[in-house]
């Protein structure tokens, strides 16, 4: 069995796209899948499954997450060895720079080409930059970006499907659900 984190995006926004946490770990369990567990409201699930395979993992959450909502709930997988090297990752950047004011992290479903990698850091300016790492795009935002603005750099857009956790949910989910 692999250990397998999966984000939801763009869930419990609004009135529409309400998933209650209860009801992802019922749907994620419906499925077959074993050891499921949720972290606060977010959309923030792990779980064991038998299948190997990433892209069918997320297609059969994805499946079973829109019949269950009457709504698309696209879902971005990592093993949970993915998700403790991206963990590390996050640390070693917030190390590295000791002036961030904020550090988001972009979970991509897919990695970028090396064309878009260099038009997401591109994106710099005095509010911050991005760093794309693998399936991750980090955005670490200096002081005088604009407290509370997710996306400051503008370059979410550019990153295909993508949900993002500030650095602190992502070591905190690394601790909990990751343990080597």
């Amino acid at each position: 069995m692999t250990t397998y984190l999966a984000f939801l995006r763009a869930i419990n926004l609004g009135a529409k796209r309400v998933f209650p946490k209860e009801d992802i770990r019922r749907v994620v369990e419906s499925v077959g899948f074993e050891e499921v567990v949720t972290h606060i409201n977010t959309g923030n699930v792990r779980f064991a499954s038998r299948m190997r395979s990433r892209e069918r993992v997320e297609k059969t959450l994805e499946t079973a997450f829109g019949a269950d909502r009457g709504f698309d709930v696209p879902t971005i997988v990592f093993s949970a060895a993915e998700f403790r090297a991206l963990a590390e990752q996050t640390r070693a950047l917030d190390d590295e720079n000791p002036g961030l004011v904020r550090h988001y992290v972009y979970l991509l479903k897919d990695e970028l080409s090396p064309s878009q990698v260099a038009a997401v850091e591109e994106r710099a300016s005095d509010k911050g930059r991005m760093l794309v790492r693998g399936r991750a795009a980090h955005a670490l935002l200096e002081p005088g970006y604009q407290d509370g603005t997710v996306d400051p750099l503008g370059a979410a857009s550019l990153l295909g499907v993508a949900t993002n956790r500030n650095a602190s949910v992502i070591r905190t989910l690394a601790e909990k659900w990751c343990a080597a």
